[in-house]
């Protein structure tokens, strides 16, 4: 099992339209664990703590970074959720 605490600066955002910010956010977080944890993109599990803390502030203004814990076990799934520690960043 390998677990890694990450800061990730969703700054790709900012570039999609208003409408698709949060939901691009989220393919963002997807996109560095998959490049950091060595995953495949299908075998990546968000919590949906993690997932509303994206979604906090509406489709049009996700957190500029976020820090997130991402746990990868030996079948390969890697659980991606919020430190206990965590804070989103405005």
């Amino acid at each position: 099992m390998d677990e890694k605490i990450m800061n990730i600066t969703l700054k790709k955002t900012k570039m999609s339209p208003r409408s698709k910010r949060a939901k691009r956010a989220v393919n963002e977080v997807r996109e560095q664990v998959v490049r950091h944890m060595k995953a495949k993109e299908d075998d990546i599990w968000i919590d949906h703590r993690l997932n509303e803390a994206l979604w906090s502030r509406g489709i049009s203004k996700p957190p500029l970074r976020i820090k997130v814990k991402a746990v990868k076990f030996e079948d390969g799934l890697v659980e991606v959720s919020l430190p206990e520690d965590s804070t989103v960043e405005e």
